[in-house]
């Protein structure tokens, strides 16, 4: 069972490694629990959501003359 109630850690302007910490506590917590199956769609849904957002910041890209 995957725990998607907790709450997402808070982390710096500064983006330090103690940061880095936090978010990978948390990604723990919230898939300790979880089968292999919950797993693996828990990250190939990540990957296409950010699949997507690539995509759209390429395609931006082009149009900004970057």
């Amino acid at each position: 069972m995957i725990h998607y109630d907790l709450p997402k850690p808070e982390v710096s302007r500064n983006f330090t490694t103690d940061d880095i910490h936090k978010i990978r506590e948390w990604h723990y917590a919230q898939l300790k629990d979880a089968s292999i199956t919950e797993r693996l769609n828990f990250y190939n849904a990540s990957s296409v959501k950010m699949q997507r957002e690539l995509d759209i910041r390429r395609k931006n890209a082009g149009t900004l003359g970057w």
